[in-house]
């Protein structure tokens, strides 16, 4: 079976996260099929508009622990950078539909797209911290611009989970349906975006994110220099650790 599927149909690129077995947490592989469908979808003038979509029960995990162990991202062309840096320089319209968990990566994605409607059983999370790392995807930075300072710190600094409710009253979320409407409200909107002309979706996007795009990838190249160090450390092997025997992790005396 394909974790990631790619359909195009009436000018919409849908990429799907196909991993239910696993709560569609991310490998690299996964990150390598996701960069090169938006690098083709970028490219491609039939697609006008592209949408990031996951099961009703849940979008994603995040990163695959046992995946992410064994290939540990090496450098800026490591698969989940690509993917990353893919979704900054996206040109065209991106939506996303958001149900269950959305964990690390699963949130940090969706501040690169321009529209995200969730199922009011979404539940997101940015535990960074608690696995002794840090930010990724230059949430360091978007994070305390779309929530504000104290908002951010609660959702980085102590990795608290916040609901659907909280994510569109913070600006991460445009609208809540219930679960089995999220990913058709996701489509019909994007039916509604490629009707329109796409050079004037592609010039609003980029007006809108004049100024934006070298920032968030230097931020993004900042984070990724600390996550790489981080990894590598005590806090962080012990938390991996205590994950794959299942107990608490201990940092007392780190």
């Amino acid at each position: 079976m394909t974790d990631i599927l790619s359909h195009t149909e009436a000018g919409i690129c849908t990429l799907t996260l196909n991993r239910l077995s696993r709560k569609n947490s991310l490998t690299s592989a996964m990150y390598s099929a996701l960069a090169d469908a938006l690098a083709a979808a970028a490219d491609d003038a039939a697609v006008r508009v592209a949408v990031i979509q996951g099961h009703e029960t849940v979008f994603s995990a995040g990163n695959d622990i046992g995946d992410f162990l064994s290939n540990p991202p090496q450098g800026a062309d490591a698969p989940v950078f690509r993917f990353l840096h893919g979704l900054n320089n996206f040109p065209k319209p991106l939506v996303a539909a958001v149900c269950g968990p959305a964990v690390g990566v699963g949130t940090t994605m969706l501040l690169h797209c321009d529209l995200v409607y969730a199922g009011d059983n979404a539940m997101f999370s940015m535990p960074f911290v608690n696995l002794g790392l840090c930010p990724e995807a230059a949430s360091s930075l978007l994070v305390p611009r779309l929530m504000g300072h104290a908002r951010a710190a609660e959702t980085l600094l102590l990795g608290e989970p916040f609901s659907a409710e909280s994510a569109m009253e913070w600006g991460l979320v445009n609208r809540i349906v219930p679960p089995t409407e999220a990913n058709a409200l996701a489509q019909q909107q994007a039916r509604k975006l490629a009707a329109k002309p796409l050079s004037s979706l592609i010039e609003t996007k980029r007006l809108m994110k004049l100024g934006q795009g070298a920032v968030v990838a230097e931020r993004m190249a900042q984070e990724a220099a600390s996550f790489g160090r981080m990894l590598s450390e005590p806090a962080a092997r012990e938390a991996f650790t205590a994950f794959m025997d299942k107990r608490h992790p201990d940092f007392s005396k780190l």
